[in-house]
C-alpha cells in the first residue's frame, strides 16, 4: 500500500535529537479497511457510517468486504509491491516510516469571494489623497484588439475551498499506537478536515 485516509487534527512542534524545533502537522491517518480489491487498485474505507445514516447499498458493499458497519469515506489507491490485499484487512499508519516522503491531499479552506488583492496578491493603486482605487484591480483587457478579456485573467473571484495536493513533506514521527503521523509543515484543509496520505519518491522540499 501507498496511501491511507486520515483527518487533520491540528499543528503542534517537535524536537529533533540536535533539539531544533520542527514545526508538524498531526494526521489522525487509519486504521482503513480494505472494502475492494480490483486488478492494480485497492479501496479504503475511513470511519464509519451511523446505521440510520446508511444506505442500503452502501451497506452491501461493506458486508461483502465482512465489515459490520458501511465506512463513512471511501477511497481508491494503487496497489505497491508484491503483496496481494485482501478486502477486510486493515491498514495502518505503519505502513510509514520516519523520513519517508509524502504527498498530502485535502481541500483548502473556503475564503468566499475576494478581490484580487487578497487573492492574487495584487500590489493595490496609489495611498496618496484623491485616489479611489485603493483595491481595484486597474485594466483587465486591451480595448481595440483582441477586444475581449484574455482566457486566464487574473480577477476578482472564489477563493479557496479546492482541492489540492501538498509535495514533498517528509515524516517526522509515526505513533502506531494512536494511529497518528507527524509531518513537517502544513497541509491543506481546516482542523477535522480529510485527508489522504500517499507516499512518494523523491527529495523533500524541506532539504
Amino acid at each position: 500500500m501507498n496511501g491511507l485516509i486520515g483527518r487533520k487534527l491540528g499543528m503542534t512542534r517537535l524536537f529533533d535529537e540536535e533539539g531544533t524545533n520542527v514545526p508538524v502537522t498531526v494526521i489522525e491517518a487509519g486504521p482503513c479497511p480494505i472494502v475492494q480489491v480490483t486488478g492494480d487498485r485497492v479501496q479504503l474505507g475511513f470511519e464509519q457510517l451511523k446505521a440510520k445514516r446508511t444506505p442500503k447499498a452502501r451497506l452491501g458493499h461493506a458486508k461483502k468486504a465482512g465489515l459490520e458497519a458501511a465506512p463513512r469515506v471511501l477511497k481508491s489507491f494503487s496497489i505497491v509491491g508484491d503483496a496481494a490485499p485482501k478486502a477486510g484487512e486493515a491498514v495502518t499508519v505503519t505502513i510509514f516510516q520516519a523520513g519517508e516522503v509524502v504527498k498530502v491531499t485535502g481541500v483548502t479552506k473556503g475564503r468566499g469571494f475576494q478581490g484580487v488583492v487578497h487573492r492574487h496578491h495584487f500590489g493595490g493603486g496609489p495611498e496618496t489623497h484623491g485616489n479611489t482605487r485603493h483595491r481595484k484591480p486597474g485594466s483587465i483587457a486591451p480595448g481595440t484588439d483582441p477586444s475581449r478579456i484574455i482566457k486566464g485573467k487574473r480577477m476578482p473571484g472564489h477563493m479557496g475551498a479546492r482541492r489540492f495536493t501538498e509535495l514533498g513533506l517528509k515524516v517526522v514521527k509515526v505513533d502506531a499506537e494512536r494511529n497518528l503521523l507527524f509531518v513537517r509543515g502544513a497541509v491543506p484543509g481546516p482542523t477535522n478536515g480529510l485527508l489522504t496520505v500517499r507516499k512518494q519518491g523523491g527529495r523533500s522540499r524541506h532539504d
